[in-house]
């Protein structure tokens, strides 16, 4: 997946290049923890896997709000059509993907409303927002790559090792997707189109951005695995 942002030879280094060779190993981090593995294997416990798909559906309506926020800031029109329409599929197309896990589980609206985000849920969401709200677009741009580029990167990786009839086959064919893929290629460009127009300092922030949205998604994957909870 990390050739999305390959440059070509005697090319200028991009943004987004730089960003995922700074956090390659952190990617790689991801790659093999143990909730992916396990998913990939078909072995990932369903109590685990219910756990993170409530919360990812608590998330995307966070993400979906971020992307609205990044819109309006967007420089151009085409720019505010691109993360509109991110914002709709966020909520939209991925709510189909998780009305059939919980359609499966038996999870119904009142149970999905009344379970809290978890801790690493609820810092990722307000992380994104606080971000959307307070931070040019650039930086904007840079803290909402990861969700797509680092869930593009684990699709690929899952769907070349997945165990035939694998439970989880409906997750892994959506981000393994060529619609996905399209909308990540599109969420890079736009990046590296603000960073071009950015200044060193906020070049700098850019990258703080990316690294750090990149921690939350370890953080929220290793949250699942763990069942984890707020303590009071």
């Amino acid at each position: 997946m990390a050739s999305l942002g390959l440059a070509e030879a005697g090319a200028p280094v991009s943004f987004s290049q730089e960003a995922w060779a700074r956090n390659a190993a952190a990617y790689e981090t991801i790659r093999a923890m143990p909730f992916n593995a396990e998913l990939a294997a078909g072995t990932l416990p369903q109590g685990r896997f219910r756990h993170y798909i409530v919360q990812d559906a608590h998330y995307l309506i966070g993400f979906g709000r971020a992307l609205s926020l990044a819109a309006a800031k967007a420089p151009d029109p085409d720019a505010i059509v691109q993360f509109s329409r991110a914002a709709q599929e966020a909520i939209v197309v991925e709510r189909a993907l998780h009305g059939g896990f919980f359609r499966d589980y038996g999870i119904g609206p009142e149970t999905f409303a009344a379970t809290p985000l978890t801790p690493a849920c609820d810092h990722y969401v307000c992380y994104l927002l606080a971000t959307a709200y307070a931070d040019p677009f650039a930086v904007v741009c840079a803290a909402l790559l990861p969700c797509f580029w680092i869930y593009k990167a684990v699709g690929d990786d899952i769907f070349a090792r997945a165990a035939p009839g694998n439970p989880y086959r409906a997750w892994i064919d959506t981000y393994a997707g060529a619609d996905f893929a399209e909308a990540v290629a599109a969420m890079i460009a736009a990046t590296d189109r603000a960073a071009r127009d950015a200044s060193a300092a906020e070049r700098a922030r850019m990258h703080q951005a990316f690294t750090q949205a990149t921690r939350l998604e370890w953080q929220f994957w290793d949250s699942a695995y763990r069942d984890a909870a707020w303590s009071l």
